[in-house]
């Protein structure tokens, strides 16, 4: 009588990232810059309306930076599973 192969084991699914406190220091390093970058914004608009203008021109960069940076566009793609 011939005998069966058993199947194939279930393929594994992640879950999470695994990353643990590296993302926590990434997100928090996110907030940090973005509450900075609005704080010195914010100082810079008190010095007049010329002041005001660059630095709402240039937080506005750096934000939009941070927001790219925070959605992940820059991350290394990771290898599929084999």
């Amino acid at each position: 009588m011939a005998h069966l192969i058993p199947p194939p084991p279930p393929l594994r699914v992640a879950l999470a990232d695994d990353d643990g406190l590296q993302s926590l220091r990434a997100k928090l390093w996110i907030l940090w810059m973005t509450i900075l970058t609005i704080l010195v914004t914010a100082w810079f608009c008190t010095l007049g309306p010329i002041s005001a203008v660059v630095a709402l021109v240039v937080a506005k960069h750096i934000l939009v930076a941070i927001l790219v940076m925070g959605l992940g566009v820059d991350a290394k793609p990771t290898p599929p599973p084999t």
